[in-house]
């Protein structure tokens, strides 16, 4: 049945009304939140605030390297640090190589921009800062609704939105109702704070319903793929920082990696790859397990445990690329809209600049006892905060690349070491991005295959195992959440012109050809999903729609 079939059957939906709903309990959802209820208690005031978590909790589908920039944190709780906050890991040693197949080449340290310069910083688990925010909320009195997706934006009669449903429970595989179905509910509100993290379902909607993105350049995203390992004794550096550019990626493909020695003989490994990348033979996940086998990272590695494993998509266009965060009744903030800094690989900071700029934005509205307006007074004070500047200096980052990675490291230095030096902090120049992602995925014919090796077990490992490590889990007697616009596309086109990009492109070994020669079809293991949203970006005819699933489904992330 469709959701309006099931509305008319089993409606009309439940209905709870709050001054503010907050839709995704991230960084920068909770920080909203937290700033809304500081102002009210120290007006004397009440509102009401609701965060919906598509995750079983709040961080359980946090996924961040992550060194976390505490200026953000400390302008919303200043004393984070007395209250428990799990910062306690400071970095201690900045150390960027240039990696060839063989070599690694180190920059000193004086000739590092700025952005790759972590003083003062903390190495952490941004799961672990995402629970601890939410117990902040909570005891200011938020109410946090974990496992419940939101699925629909709700409009009022003057098209403005007033708020969101929720999914619907209880649907069988083939779309039928089973015996526990319960309709979904409606949450209405004042204002409705959109904070779903990177290509998030219902701001994607958003964006497209109010042509937010008219007149920027095409957004531009990343895959990020994580490991976590216990490191063996002796090959720890507690509070090291290390970032590679380089083998394996190839010099026109925007990427990177880093190693984090976190507390407790902990290193977090990851491997970040844009999704603006060319070859369609290329995978993300190979490169990553590849990676691992340098002679200059697999030192670090050997002789220690994989414990975690998980995979996310950011949102890496940065300035240029940043939609227009307001409409009428609602507000983009965090990774949704875009404010990540790529240069910097930090996004959390701005993700909580953001949601305390929205939260003042919303209290001063609330209080002239306006609603469903647009909230102009956010983009103002965003274009007026020390983000902007930071942002504003890394306009140009990710555009390079597509010149080499030689050229890039260049401007880069220009950009962000040599005009800083000379008073100039914004970039006299500016580097437009011309395509989607998607677009850029050129057909295979063009490209030589690569030949990935065969995982050892040791340091490289294959999908399914890693999947097991995130803990995910989806009910399977349930509808597929992950959807085709046309059934007959991905054999048609994308298996005969790109061979099959899915196949590689996903890091959770959800889509694979099945069949004879001639007789493939595409089958979707949606129970491996890790909600990274890799495929709703990068599939070449934007055939793949990625939707919430049922019932807090998806990766248990425990420290990430």
């Amino acid at each position: 049945m469709s959701p309006q079939e099931l509305l008319a059957q089993y409606g009309p939906r439940e209905a709870m009304e709050y001054d503010v709903v907050v839709v995704g309990a991230g960084p920068a959802g909770l920080s909203t939140a937290i700033r809304l209820k500081q102002q009210a208690q120290e007006s004397g005031r009440e509102i009401s605030v609701c965060v919906l978590e598509k995750g079983s909790e709040p961080g359980a589908h946090i996924l961040s390297g992550a060194i976390i920039d505490p200026r953000a944190l400390g302008e919303l709780i200043p004393d984070w640090a007395e209250r428990g906050a799990p910062l306690t890991q400071k970095t201690t040693r900045d150390h960027f190589l240039f990696l060839s197949e063989t070599g690694a080449r180190a920059t000193p340290n004086w000739l590092l921009p700025q952005c790759f310069h972590n003083e003062g910083n903390y190495i952490a688990s941004l799961g672990m800062v995402t629970r601890w925010l939410a117990q902040q909320a909570e005891a200011l009195g938020v109410e946090i609704f974990p496992g419940f997706a939101a699925t629909e934006v709700l409009y009022d009669d003057k098209g403005a939105v007033r708020g969101v449903a929720t999914g619907n429970m209880g649907l069988g595989k083939d779309g039928e109702p089973t015996a526990e179905f319960q309709l979904g509910m409606e949450l209405r509100a004042k204002y409705t704070v959109f904070a779903e993290g990177s290509r998030g379902q219902l701001g994607r909607q958003l964006i497209a319903h109010f042509k937010l993105d008219e007149g920027r350049d095409p957004q531009s995203y990343a895959i990020g793929i994580k490991e976590l390992w216990q490191a063996a004794p002796g090959k720890h550096e507690p509070g090291l920082v290390v970032h590679t550019a380089g083998w394996p990626l190839a010099s026109d493909t925007y990427g990177g990696s880093f190693l984090y020695h976190a507390e407790d003989g902990k290193i977090a490994v990851g491997f970040v790859v844009g999704l603006d990348y060319k070859n369609p033979w290329l995978s993300p996940f190979e490169e990553f397990q590849r990676f691992k086998t340098h002679p200059a990272i697999r030192g670090y590695l050997e002789g220690g445990t994989r414990i975690a494993y998980g995979a996310r998509s950011l949102t890496a266009g940065g300035l240029l690329s940043l939609p227009k965060t307001i409409f009428p009744g609602g507000v983009l903030v965090g990774c949704e809209a875009g404010f990540l800094n790529a240069s910097r690989i930090k996004g959390s900071h701005a993700a909580i600049k953001t949601g305390m700029l929205a939260a003042e934005a919303i209290f001063a509205a609330l209080g002239e006892n306006r609603a469903h307006d647009e909230l102009t007074a956010f983009p103002e004070a965003f274009e007026a905060s020390w983000l902007h500047t930071e942002l504003r200096q890394s306009k140009n980052f990710k555009q390079w690349f597509k010149k080499g990675r030689n050229f890039a490291t260049l401007m880069t230095g220009i950009e962000q070491w040599l005009l800083p030096k000379l008073g100039i902090r914004n970039p006299p120049w500016t580097i437009h991005r011309q395509k989607p992602d998607h677009a850029c995925l050129e057909p295979a014919a063009q490209h030589q295959k690569i030949d990935y090796p065969k995982p050892d077990g040791v340091l490289t490992f294959d999908r399914l195992s890693s999947v097991f490590l995130s803990s995910t889990i989806h009910d399977e007697n349930q509808p597929s959440h992950l959807t085709l616009k046309d059934a007959s596309v991905p054999v048609a086109v994308n298996l005969a012109q790109y061979a099959g990009p899915e196949a590689r492109y996903c890091p959770a070994g959800v889509y694979e050809f099945v069949g004879e020669a001639g007789k493939e079809r595409l089958q979707i293991n949606f129970a491996n999903c890790v909600h990274c949203k890799t495929c709703d970006i990068k599939d070449p005819t934007q055939n793949i729609v990625w939707t919430a699933p049922q019932g807090g489904g998806g990766p248990a992330y425990s420290a990430m």
